[in-house]
């Protein structure tokens, strides 16, 4: 990434995380062990990459405000963050570290970090709501916007995605069933980033580029999830690799080889490249889209 747009992206990193503080700054006494356990868990790291796709799409539509809608992209990250701890917990990956930490269920007890999680959840709907009381965006929108997230979230979406991956534990899938399970794991919530983004623009024909691109980032983007579980490293990754491995998981590696899903990976970076192509001003996201290909984390 040039410097021009990596400078871009360390200022859309910082502003989200400063804002994620100010999301959670209300610590009520004796709910406080909460809050501390959503944000350690917030606070821990990460691309946050989906907060910076909804304030691409929202400027690259025409958007002229960020600051003002910094918090609704924040909301996506909430929901990220949720997923993260519940992902984690015994009952689900079982895993001990996320991202070079303890997960939230190791710094915490196991039931605030459960909580934690579904506070997150919450949270996010409340910050978009919160929006349009405050007059920042019209209710239409925040409608629409709280209807993209929930679906990204559900059954038609994360949640769906989620369960199609632990029913498929152990078993031996086709790819269809496993292009269905990431799209809605992965998938959803990128899309709704993408889409969110454009609906804060009011931009609303935009919609299905959006969709489009993220489609075929967010595969690709799982694709190279895929292969650092086998070629990444614990200091590159925050967390153990090969786990897919060891849960009997079935991945794009597994059913494709690495040869075969680096090429996939590819074609779809290529894809999504050419979905942008119908947005102005679409220099940063092309490079970010092109430099998650060669990801190391």
């Amino acid at each position: 990434m040039n410097e021009v747009n990596k400078k871009l992206l360390d200022k859309y990193i910082e502003s989200v995380e400063k804002q994620l503080l100010t999301i959670t700054q209300n610590k009520p006494e004796l709910q406080s062990v909460v809050v501390q356990a959503m944000e350690y868990s917030l606070m821990a790291g990460g691309k946050r990459l989906r907060p910076v796709l909804m304030l691409e799409f929202y400027r690259m539509c025409g958007g002229k405000d960020a600051d003002s809608i910094l918090d609704i992209a924040c909301s996506i990250e909430l929901i990220h963050t949720f997923s993260l701890i519940h992902d984690d917990m015994p009952c689900m990956d079982d895993d001990d570290y996320r991202r070079g930490k303890p997960s939230c269920h190791k710094a915490f007890p196991e039931s605030i970090a459960l909580l934690a999680g579904d506070a997150l959840n919450t949270l996010a709907f409340e910050v978009i709501s919160n929006s349009a009381l405050e007059g920042r965006i019209t209710a239409e929108k925040a409608v629409m916007l709280i209807s993209v997230l929930s679906k990204a979230v559900g059954v038609e979406g994360m949640i769906g995605g989620q369960v199609i991956d632990l029913m498929s534990e152990g078993k031996q899938i086709d790819i269809e069933t496993l292009n269905q399970l990431q799209s809605c794991k992965t998938g959803a919530l990128i899309e709704a980033a993408c889409v969110m983004g454009v609906i804060l623009s009011g931009k609303f024909e935009m919609i299905p580029f959006a969709a489009d691109y993220a489609s075929a980032m967010g595969r690709a983007f799982q694709i190279v999830d895929d292969l650092l579980d086998v070629n990444g490293t614990f200091e590159e990754l925050g967390k153990p690799i090969g786990s897919d491995s060891e849960q009997n998981k079935c991945t794009y590696v597994s059913l494709l080889g690495i040869d075969r899903s680096k090429q996939i990976a590819a074609q779809l970076t290529m894809q999504a490249l050419g979905h942008l192509s119908r947005f102005e001003n679409n220099g940063f996201l092309c490079e970010l889209t092109d430099d998650m290909l060669s990801r190391r984390n």
